[in-house]
């Protein structure tokens, strides 16, 4: 199953993607929009271009895993976008996965506006990844 992950924020949102045999996730690009409407038609867009079957938005979480404000922006979002392309869509925690993005991005050396550019997408990749894992032990057990 196609599945596209979403890292929602204000301005860039992160989006990855991965094969249809759920083993890879890849970066599939970032979304620079402030518009909360644009934002949500470009988003849409991108998961019908790509034949996605399942979204999967990441939800951030606070540490102790209460949902404050943000939390509910990413379900309102979730919510919306699955009206709009009439995909269905999980949600995913994402705490840590932006500090992990930034860990890989220093694994490979990558600096300034290139990283500026990458780490949302990075990030989109470790919600999605955390997602297929999940998956994967939840269909062992």
């Amino acid at each position: 199953m196609i599945i596209l992950a979403v890292d929602l924020g204000k301005a860039r949102t992160g989006l990855a993607v991965c094969d249809k045999s759920e083993i890879l996730a890849s970066p599939a690009g970032v979304i620079t929009e402030y518009n909360p409407e644009k934002r949500l038609e470009k988003v849409a867009a991108e998961a019908l271009a790509r034949k996605a079957e399942l979204l999967v938005v990441g939800l951030p979480r606070n540490m102790d895993g209460s949902e404050g404000e943000s939390a509910q922006n990413a379900r309102a979002f979730g919510q919306a976008l699955s009206e709009k392309t009439g995909i269905p869509v999980e949600f995913q925690d994402e705490r840590g996965t932006t500090i992990t993005a930034h860990g890989y991005l220093n694994e490979t050396n990558t600096r300034g506006k290139k990283r500026k550019a990458v780490v949302d997408a990075v990030a989109a990749v470790v919600i999605l990844q955390n997602f297929l894992d999940g998956r994967k032990a939840r269909m062992k057990a």
